[in-house]
Order: structure tokens, then C-alpha cells, then sequence
């Protein structure tokens, strides 16, 4: 399936400059939204995911239902101070400062094969923040999964030998 066709590119959003690539026209469609779950579905059993890991908050719209079509879990993976249980967290570059991701201290276990799910891989800064927490944990990341790539941000180095499947590449 042509996913990039389902993708809506908004220019100078959020500021000059920038192509904004807005998923939320592939969502609505239910057939295309299908295929992709199933697309990555497929590779998450190729690297013989457990768990599902998806990044705040559109990470969910993609690992959500990848788990469930898998029938594992699926371990969200917060902004520091949004979740009730004792956690952990990460810091990463923003263009203009830092933020943070957390995560409960019992969502992975050690030895547990995480996929991380997320829309889009652009730097590699909420993923490789992702990927630290997991492996804190004890976690393997044995793939990461995206609707879009974009590829020219080179964030793909960043994760290593880490396996990657993205459905659009720009």
C-alpha cells in the first residue's frame, strides 16, 4: 500500500520551514490505518517482539494497537511526571531546552524483547531516550517500528544495529 498518499504534508508548521507530516489523515482512514498495524505487525513478529513500548503520545496511536493485534502488552512510555507509580526517566534535547520520558520500574521485565512503536523517527532524541529506559530495565530492544522516517534527519544511525521498519520515508 502507498501510505505516503495517506499523508498529509502541512508546510511552515509548526513554524517557517517546516514540513509538518500530519498522520492523522492515514488514521481516519480504517482500511489504510489497518494495513499499517498489519505491516508492522509482521516485522514485530520477525524479531519476535513481547511487549510492545510506544512513546507519548502518538506512539500509543501506533503501539496500542500493535499490541493488541499481537496479543502482548503494551508499556506506555510517559512525559516525566505523568505517572502515578514509582518510575524512571530519561532526559533528551529539545531544539530549545530539554524534556523527559519515564516509565514504572515493573513495566519490563529483565530478559523482556521490546519493540518500540512510534509515528515517526526524525533525530532519534525520544527514541534513544526510549531505548535507555528499557534497557535500565533490563529490556532488549530488538526493533523499532514507524509509520514515517524522516530520513534525511539521520536518526536511524542512532539507534545502532537495532533493526528498523518504517512504512514512509521522506
Amino acid at each position: 500500500m502507498d501510505f505516503k498518499s495517506y499523508i498529509r504534508v502541512i508546510p511552515d508548521f509548526p513554524q517557517p520551514g517546516i514540513r509538518f507530516k500530519d498522520i492523522t489523515t492515514l488514521l481516519k482512514d480504517g482500511p489504510a490505518y489497518k494495513a499499517a498495524i498489519e505491516e508492522l505487525t509482521t516485522f514485530a513478529r520477525e524479531v519476535n517482539a513481547e511487549v510492545i513500548a510506544g512513546p507519548e503520545a502518538r506512539g500509543f496511536v501506533v503501539g496500542a494497537p500493535l499490541s493488541y493485534a499481537l496479543g502482548v502488552g503494551f508499556v506506555p512510555i510517559r512525559k516525566s511526571g505523568k505517572l502515578p507509580y514509582e518510575s524512571i526517566k530519561a532526559e533528551y534535547n529539545l531544539e530549545y531546552g530539554k524534556d523527559a520520558l519515564a516509565v514504572h520500574v515493573d513495566a519490563i521485565q529483565p530478559g523482556q524483547r521490546v519493540l518500540i512503536a512510534d509515528d515517526l523517527l526524525a533525530t532519534g532524541g525520544t527514541i534513544t531516550s526510549t531505548i535507555q529506559l528499557i534497557e535500565q530495565l533490563g529490556g532488549i530492544v530488538v526493533g523499532a517500528a514507524f509509520f514515517i522516517e524522516l530520513s534525511y534527519l539521520e536518526g536511524r544511525q542512532k539507534l545502532g544495529d537495532i533493526p528498523v521498519k518504517s512504512l514512509v520515508q521522506y
